[in-house]
């Protein structure tokens, strides 16, 4: 099979390379053109990309077999593990892996300087083990992908510990990811939130005294806990938009009453008028950051967040209200408590702010700079 090849990149006196696990759309592709913004001449490695994210990126994506499997790569950890240990790194100085769900961090950096912007340490593998055998997600073949994960499970352990040790700069998106990778990593980390468009949801009216209704904004997987929301707003008659798509769609399609409306297909420009139209956002899993209430805030619109995960680094009695457990009564008392509360929508804009794109920026520009006076971990 053959091997990516390299291009060509010069960053002030440093060459940087990217790598991430793949590109479909999410928060953590965002971070990714974030740094291409920084380092515009970078090569970005990923096992794959669509089509938006190579136009978005400037074609400076590089792909190998993997591009080929489509999303079926997600389910092939070891494959995934292989190609980026494959990649022929060696000609540059720093190599800056977003890694969360994924294999990128396995990369071989020579005598590069490797930086690790770390979304979260692998799901199904640490934190969440027990919940994703649980609940797999993959439908009617969920039995084969329990035994898949309770076999390869600790060979994937053991070689994802092994690749986070060759990191020398871990950097996390949230003080709960911090801890994680301190967890199940031994590996201290900094902190540098992820870039939130806090721009395009400000630029929105904050200080609407029109909103109504509840919203929600996410891909409709098991882990959003969706179903809880819906649930609420059907037996309280709020009306609830939710914004996104995802496997759990056509079950919540048929779970949803009259005042549940489902929008599959909004433009970033739509969400951000959704969203500052509304009077609670609600969000309602358990995130390692969380863009979509960052959003929510940035509009002025105050978050009903489970108390869990990077959640607790933005939401405060100011701007939002938190439950503390995964129950449909707790959701439910929250978002009458958020409803019933008057908020100062501009304050709560505020809060948002340092979150915005231009912090992410300044941090991880002085971050790789410094990475200079570093000896690499051999």
């Amino acid at each position: 099979m053959s091997k990516p090849k390299p291009l060509n990149n010069q960053v002030s006196s440093q060459k940087v390379a990217i790598v991430h696990d793949w590109l479909v759309g999410g928060g953590a592709e965002r971070v990714v053109q974030a740094l291409h913004q920084l380092y515009p001449d970078a090569p970005i490695y990923t096992s794959y990309c669509t089509k938006e994210w190579r136009n978005k990126l400037d074609n400076k994506v590089v792909t190998g077999y993997l591009q080929h499997l489509g999303k079926f790569r997600k389910y092939l950890p070891l494959l995934q593990y292989w190609w980026f240990r494959s990649l022929r790194l060696k000609k540059y100085d720093v190599i800056i892996a977003s890694a969360g769900n994924g294999q990128a961090k396995a990369v071989k950096k020579g005598n590069a300087t490797l930086i690790c912007y770390c979304h979260t340490p692998v799901h199904f593998l640490w934190r969440h083990y027990k919940k994703y055998m649980k609940r797999p997600g993959f439908g009617i073949f969920n039995p084969i992908a329990r035994l898949g994960l309770l076999i390869f499970a600790g060979p994937l352990r053991r070689l994802d510990y092994k690749a986070a040790q060759k990191v020398d700069i871990f950097i996390a998106n949230s003080t709960h990811i911090q801890a994680d990778i301190k967890q199940y990593y031994n590996k201290d980390a900094q902190v540098i939130f992820p870039p939130v468009n806090t721009t395009l949801f400000t630029q929105k009216n904050t200080a609407n005294k029109n909103r109504k209704g509840v919203i929600t904004v996410g891909r409709l997987v098991p882990m959003k806990h969706v179903d809880s929301i819906v649930e609420v707003c059907n037996n309280n008659h709020y009306p609830l938009t939710i914004i996104g798509k995802g496997p759990e769609l056509a079950k919540l399609q048929i779970k949803a009453g009259l005042t549940v409306q489902f929008i599959t297909n909004a433009s970033d420009e739509e969400v951000a008028k959704r969203v500052s139209g509304a009077k609670a956002f609600v969000f309602a899993s358990f995130e390692d950051f969380g863009v979509a209430p960052v959003e929510a805030l940035a509009a002025g619109t105050p978050v009903v967040a489970l108390q869990k995960g990077g959640a607790k680094d933005y939401i405060t009695n100011r701007n939002g209200v938190f439950y503390q457990n995964q129950s449909t009564l707790e959701l439910e008392q929250a978002i009458q408590k958020c409803l019933a509360k008057k908020w100062d929508h501009t304050a709560i804009s505020k809060s948002s702010q340092k979150f915005a794109v231009k912090e992410f920026k300044t941090k991880i520009k002085k971050t790789v700079k410094n990475s200079k006076k570093l000896k690499p971990n051999e």
